[in-house]
């Protein structure tokens, strides 16, 4: 009874967009999964990686998320007396603060003085200067599980850089919050881009020390290169927990139900349908202006740093509210495809609602083809369940802890 209860006070918590009351510093209660148990994550263990840093030359791969209790790792690490000598920055920003596809530009970080180089635009791979003065890159980022999420192909170009220019990458791991499935249809070859590299499902259930094994042991790093890998996996994490992210990862994933519904609904980014991009509730509504049912609307306006110029500003757009329909997912797992065919079938313009980056986003042409032929959503899953078999096998090799399955 009292295991029941605490889960269902973990499911309501997953809809508050609060943050966690902070930690003390260097805390290794950072957290706890949803049966109490406390969950120590890579960065809470100094004392498993400082002695392997120590007179090291460190980069640090951080973002708003790179935190000890309330202390950024940044700071914890230079508090420590370790030789940080400069930090990479992924999409949105060594702080967090740049909305999806905004210009990061390297220069210093305010409160440390340290370089910060940007690891996103025209310059997503590590150079051989960058790495001239560097023994080891700690990689420490919050990722959401999902293949078009750019943290992993940001780890990615980093392993391969690394191994290219002889440098460690040590990676911190912390949960994945959609860890606990695998679905979606996995990505081929011929769409690979920096919102899917490798031929992984949309959601992939890997953690990030998870992922960079597969990345190094399947091969996939170019020209045969190998990563000198070292991992600091989490203590009391399972794919079976319900992660409840303290800090948002970006902008636009503002709370849980966000989070949650990411990897449904990011499909639509492909599409001439809103994601609530300039509203308060990002990533948890969609809507356009044509769509016929006229009980929900909401009207994309500028925000700063957030949704510069989102789709449809200043319109109204009529659609959906999904905030609830978070809660199936949290509670199934699995990806929400007739949210998308139902808005092809309801948009009177079928030539234009299609985008260009939707095969990107989906990692094959064949999901956009199947809704423009009238497949329903157990058809389209079916055809996946092959190369998910495929790819579940091959996850499991490079698994650190329990899973759901």
């Amino acid at each position: 009874m009292k295991t029941r209860l605490l889960l269902f006070i973990s499911f309501l918590l997953v809809f508050q967009a609060e943050r966690l009351p902070a930690q003390p510093p260097l805390s290794n209660l950072n957290q706890t999964n949803p049966i109490g148990t406390p969950l120590y994550t890579g960065a809470d263990q100094f004392s498993k990686f400082l002695p392997l840093i120590k007179n090291k030359r460190v980069a640090l791969v951080a973002n708003q998320t790179s935190v000890v209790g309330n202390r950024h790792l940044a700071d914890s690490l230079l508090a420590a007396g370790v030789k940080l000598v400069k930090i990479f920055a992924p999409e949105h920003g060594f702080r967090g603060e740049a909305e999806a596809g905004a210009s990061i530009k390297s220069g210093k970080d305010i409160l440390t003085g340290l370089p910060v180089v940007s690891l996103y635009g025209q310059h997503k791979i590590p150079t051989r200067e960058d790495l001239a003065d560097v023994d080891v890159v700690i990689f420490d980022i919050q990722d959401v599980g999902a293949r078009f999420y750019t943290y992993i192909s940001t780890l990615s170009y980093v392993m391969e850089a690394c191994a290219r220019y002889d440098v460690e990458v040590m990676v911190l791991d912390r949960p994945n919050p959609s860890g606990y499935y695998v679905d979606g249809p996995v990505l081929k070859k011929e769409y690979t881009s920096f919102v899917g590299l490798h031929p992984i499902p949309i959601v992939h259930g890997m953690t990030m020390a998870e992922y960079a094994l597969m990345v190094n042991g399947e091969g996939w790093l170019p020209d045969g290169l190998q990563c000198k890998l070292t991992n600091i996996p989490m203590i009391g994490y399972a794919h079976t927990d319900r992660y409840i992210l303290p800090i948002p990862p970006s902008p636009n994933l503002p709370d849980m139900a966000a989070i949650y519904l990411y990897p449904s609904l990011c499909l639509f980014e492909g599409t001439v349908v809103s994601v609530g991009r300039g509203t308060p509730s990002p990533f948890s509504i969609i809507g356009h202006p044509d769509y016929p049912d006229h009980a929900f609307s909401f009207v994309p306006q500028q925000i700063k740093g957030v949704a510069e110029n989102p789709p449809h500003k200043g319109v109204t757009c009529y659609g959906l509210d999904l905030k609830q329909e978070a809660g199936n997912i949290y509670k199934k797992g699995s990806l929400e495809l007739h949210w998308l065919t139902e808005m092809y079938k309801e948009l009177p313009d079928k030539t234009s609602f299609f985008n260009n980056f939707f095969d990107k986003l989906a990692g094959t042409p064949e999901l956009r083809m199947q809704i423009v032929a009238g497949r329903n959503e157990d058809e389209i899953r079916q055809s996946w369940q092959a190369a998910l078999k495929n790819f579940k096998q091959i996850r499991k090799k490079y698994l650190l802890y329990p899973d759901f399955e």
